[in-house]
């Protein structure tokens, strides 16, 4: 059972406790400080979205099969075809980094400066001879266009990898700034469905810059820190709505 209260995930200015900010929420300050503000001082979340059961399936597949691997020290013939020197990465924790153990907590690293405790679950990691780290992330998908990460909405994937690695190497690891995203795009071409669903897997690369990480968190404090409500983003489409839902309602 989860043992967290919903307000214990509420931010209190004068709590000397750390307070857990993740890698989502840090992407929903960005998106719309409002937002965030309302989230995580206030208790007013956006609606939820739906899990993506399948997403979570292909996840739990992959992980079980680099698993394998990564008890008999061996590369993936993925990684071998895209020419990466690696194999998948053991260490105890690795299990508390992609919430196997549903402490939602995943990696995590205090920032002093700030309290606070900046998190995010992962989905593998893999290392080379050298002993550097390569962050890893899995995305489920179905198009006939070519997999990149030049789409809109693929920046956040950018962003959630730079952060993936700022955090391993807070935590003292010693972190390639290439991380890897394996796509795993359901074909839609077969002539019968026979209740099968078949995956091209691909590895395409990214070289992070965490530069931006750091500034943010300090901006995040500031505005947990404020008595005033942060102005929200003018393309917010939530805040948009709650404004013109409230002046229909006062009409």
């Amino acid at each position: 059972m989860n043992s967290f209260s919903r307000k214990s995930y509420l931010y209190d200015p004068e709590s000397k406790e750390p307070f857990r900010v993740s890698r989502s929420k840090i992407d929903l300050f960005l998106e719309c400080p409002r937002c965030f503000y309302l989230d995580r001082r206030l208790g007013v979340s956006k609606p939820g979205m739906p899990g993506f059961s399948l997403n979570s399936a292909v996840d739990k597949l992959l992980k079980n099969e680099f698993d394998l691997l990564r008890k008999s020290g061996e590369s993936h013939e993925l990684m071998k075809k895209y020419g990466i020197n690696a194999i998948p990465f053991s260490h105890p924790d690795l299990p508390i980094w992609r919430d196997d153990v549903y402490r939602y907590e995943g990696a995590s690293f205090l920032h002093k400066d700030t309290n606070l405790k900046i998190c995010g679950i992962i989905d593998d990691v893999w290392a080379n001879k050298e002993g550097e780290l390569f962050i890893v992330d899995y995305k489920a998908t179905s198009t006939s266009k070519d997999i990149s990460l030049e789409d809109e909405y693929k920046q956040g994937y950018k962003r959630q990898m730079e952060i993936y690695q700022w955090i391993f190497k807070q935590m003292g690891f010693n972190v390639n700034n290439t991380g890897y995203f394996v796509f795993a795009n359901a074909g839609k071409n077969r002539p019968k469905f026979d209740g099968r669903l078949e995956f091209e897997l691909s590895i395409i690369p990214y070289t992070g810059n965490g530069s931006w990480v750091e500034p943010t968190i300090l901006e995040i404090k500031k505005c947990l820190d404020s008595e005033n409500i942060p102005d929200s983003n003018p393309d917010c489409e939530y805040c948009r709505y709650r404004e013109k839902a409230e002046k229909e309602i006062k009409k």
